[in-house]
């Protein structure tokens, strides 16, 4: 005993009874070498045992965890409501992010807004054109001048509406003069449209032109050879006919048109 520090020993022990006071009971660890504590037979009581027994409140953790699960699985069981509303918030987040967009320098000086999209963010089928025109560009919304007159008269013919189905453009601002898009813009372009098709899911496009459909499908072939078949994109069927602006300016085109609106309605199991 001669080599403990007296003033450690009564510090020790001073701390040893300011826990007894406050209520506990026992020490985990290092109480071990001091003689009083291996002494005591209370020491002995919560031996390492003790705290294997409170391991059985693992699976209670196990379905603590397995909790938070279970609201996700309702989202996704969930078709009509849920997903609907999953989608819209994220393509407004998307939708947002488009607004911001600055990669085409001079689309961005000389567009009004952006024309991200309109229709049902969880659509089976989604009419997509190239881009924007003056009257889309005063609106924010796709296919609103006559050419979208049309569209909308297309679509009320296959027993649809416009609220049922998504409407979209390859390119989300006007080239000006209403020029087709180069290749560098829809390049640009193309991580919003493919994100955008990722978040709505559409068991079915329409591509509405030979830019929507060359540039969808990555290929050169003419809007006349690409017509009429059924083609695929990423697993979603693709069906490719004329722009309405072209059905305006050729209305013997029209009879094609319907045709193609005919299959891809056969497809979808709409009986016309």
């Amino acid at each position: 005993m001669s080599d403990i520090d007296p003033a450690k020993h009564r510090a020790v022990v001073a701390r040893l009874e300011s826990l007894q006071l406050a209520g506990v009971e026992q020490l985990p660890r290092g109480v071990a070498p001091a003689p009083a504590p291996s002494a005591n037979p209370v020491a002995v009581e919560p031996s390492p045992p003790a705290e294997p027994v409170a391991q059985p409140a693992l699976p209670a953790t196990t379905s603590t965890t397995q909790a938070p699960m279970s609201p996700t699985a309702p989202a996704q069981e969930a078709d009509t409501g849920g997903e609907k509303v999953s989608s819209a918030a994220t393509l407004e987040v998307l939708q947002t992010e488009v607004a911001g967009c600055t990669l085409c320098d001079e689309l961005a000086s000389t567009r009004t807004q952006t024309v991200f999209g309109v229709g049902s963010p969880s659509a089976r089928l989604c009419f997509m054109g190239e881009a924007p025109g003056a009257d889309e560009d005063r609106t924010g919304i796709p296919f609103v001048g006559r050419a979208g007159q049309l569209l909308t008269k297309i679509i009320e013919a296959c027993t649809l509406t416009r609220d049922e189905v998504y409407i979209l453009n390859v390119l989300k601002c006007r080239p000006p003069g209403n020029r087709n898009p180069t290749p560098t813009e829809s390049a640009n372009c193309k991580q919003y449209l493919r994100r955008q098709l990722e978040l709505i899911e559409p068991e079915y496009i329409c591509c509405l032109g030979a830019v929507a459909a060359q540039n969808l499908l990555e290929t050169t072939e003419t809007i006349g050879r690409l017509r009429g078949r059924v083609h695929q994109y990423r697993g979603i069927n693709v069906v490719c006919t004329y722009h309405p602006a072209y059905l305006l300016r050729n209305p013997s085109a029209k009879k094609d048109c319907w045709d193609d609106m005919k299959m891809l309605m056969g497809l979808m199991g709409v009986k016309l």
